[in-house]
């Protein structure tokens, strides 16, 4: 081992290239270059293989990182796939949209030390895009079917991870969703220029190839009820994740060119995508030539300013009531952002949008730090007369997401659900207080990260078996 890997102190931290500024603000593409096999191979050998790896306690998935860099360094491309895709079903997507920078390689501990990070998500992507270009990426190979079935409400990141751990067990599997596409918000909500469409939609035909039946365009409470789909199927799955934006409540919130990020995002991931969206190509939804403020400080917002960017806006300017160190997106898409010539307003917050019907100007109140609040952060207070007006031809809400109200939407009431509208469940089983209705992801715990909805879908697809064979028992049982 001596080596293969702890070369962190002959060799510095490298990642994969960026495009220049000019070319990928121009466009909707990947903004790194791809890591060639010796930059991969020699980047994992800084990792100093820690006898504890804070990158995989600190990983939600608990993905096995330094053995799968110690087979990369070795030149073990395809073993090192298989272990990595043994703890997550989407690795080429974690890879790409992970805040690593807050979980593995944050705490990396050569990074601790000073050396630099270990360039992990970069090289988890390589090694699972050099599989699908070498086509390890096979079907799920079912040896015997099952006679029972699951329905699985949702096909975002936590319903397809669900997916597929079950009919890796011989379980049949249909998924409704009520979009024309699978993926959620990874199709819809993620920009091109950190998860190309071809990603997912090659990974959602792998499932459609292993037999797992999608059923797109389809309302739960509308096409069916929930009760109508559990007399259809054994067990259910609830990972609708949460799309219902949260408002701004001052005054001159109502006027026009004010979205939600996800219409905004939407419009965009469609056009780019082949659809024809009306608003967008009316100008709606379109930032081109116009003046954009984006309000929020989150991934979400990220994705705002930067598509804004590429649809060529007049100018792109992004409020935030705290300032940069307590901003809770990435500080690598900060950092992209910054580069790509948005302007971001610190210690700022929308006090009043002014307009004759549509909004022309926000009123911006400045903010300073005080007391912490009860999550520890530091409270933000307005500051006494210090006010100003920004131009605005439109205004995108990036504030966070809250759950829909499901028991109405599903027809079934008597579903329980937390004071913030997140459906309840038996933390040890993930089942609802309805027999055989399990939920997962962000519809459960809120809105969160990608790889927590797949750690999501993963644990309940273990429940779940379990409650089949449960019944499967009794059944036998009884005859």
């Amino acid at each position: 081992m001596s080596e293969k890997m702890l070369k962190f102190v002959k060799i510095g931290q490298q990642t994969p290239p960026k495009r220049s500024v000019e070319n990928r603000s121009q466009d909707f593409n990947e903004i790194y270059k791809e890591f060639i096999n010796n930059k991969a191979t020699e980047q994992s050998s800084r990792c100093s293989q820690c006898g504890v790896p804070f990158c995989q306690v600190h990983c939600p998935l608990q993905n096995n990182i330094p053995d799968w860099l110690k087979l990369t360094a070795e030149g073990r491309l395809k073993d090192a796939y298989e272990l990595a895709q043994s703890t997550n079903n989407m690795p080429e997507v974690c890879g790409r949209i992970c805040p690593q920078d807050r979980l593995c390689e944050g705490n990396c501990v050569i990074e601790q030390s000073g050396h630099g990070t270990v360039t992990i998500g970069s090289v988890e992507k390589y090694i699972t895009d050099t599989a699908w270009e070498k086509g390890w990426v096979k079907p799920i190979d079912i040896k015997k079917e099952k006679n029972q079935s699951v329905a699985i409400i949702g096909a975002g990141p936590a319903g397809l991870a669900c997916a597929e751990e079950l009919r890796k067990s011989g379980y049949k599997i249909s998924i409704y969703d009520r979009y024309d596409r699978p993926g959620g918000l990874l199709i819809y909500g993620i920009p091109n220029f950190k998860l190309e469409k071809f990603v997912v939609e090659r990974r959602t035909k792998l499932l459609k190839d292993s037999g797992i039946k999608f059923i797109q365009n389809f309302e739960v409470g509308k096409n069916a009820s929930l009760n109508e789909l559990k007399k259809k199927h054994d067990a259910i799955l609830i990972a609708t994740g949460v799309y219902k934006a949260r408002n701004i409540d001052i005054e001159g919130s109502d006027l026009k060119n004010i979205f939600p990020a996800m219409d905004f995002l939407t419009a965009s991931n469609r056009k780019g995508l082949g659809d024809k969206v009306k608003l967008f190509d009316d100008g709606t939804l379109n930032a081109e030539n116009k003046k954009i403020v984006v309000v929020g400080g989150g991934d979400t917002a990220m994705d705002c300013v930067r598509t804004a960017i590429r649809q060529k806006a007049k100018s792109v300017k992004c409020l935030y009531r705290r300032d940069k160190e307590n901003m809770p997106g990435s500080a690598r898409e900060v950092g992209n952002a910054i580069e790509e010539g948005v302007e971001f307003l610190w210690l700022s917050s929308p006090n009043k949008f002014n307009g004759n019907q549509k909004v022309q100007s926000v009123e911006v109140q400045k903010m300073e730090l005080g007391e912490p609040d009860s999550s520890g952060r530091r409270k933000p207070v307005k500051i006494e007369n210090e006010i100003y007006k920004l131009e605005a031809d439109m205004v995108i809400k990036a504030l966070g997401f809250d759950p829909e109200n499901i028991p109405k939407l599903f027809n079934v009431e008597e579903l329980s659900v937390s004071k913030w509208g997140t459906i309840k469940i038996n933390l040890k089983t993930m089942e609802t207080n309805l027999p055989g209705v399990f939920a997962a992801g962000d519809i459960v715990r809120g809105a969160s990260l990608v790889v927590w909805a797949i750690r999501d879908g993963r644990d309940a697809a273990k429940e779940i078996e379990k409650y089949l064979r449960a019944i499967q028992s009794q059944k036998g049982q009884a005859a």
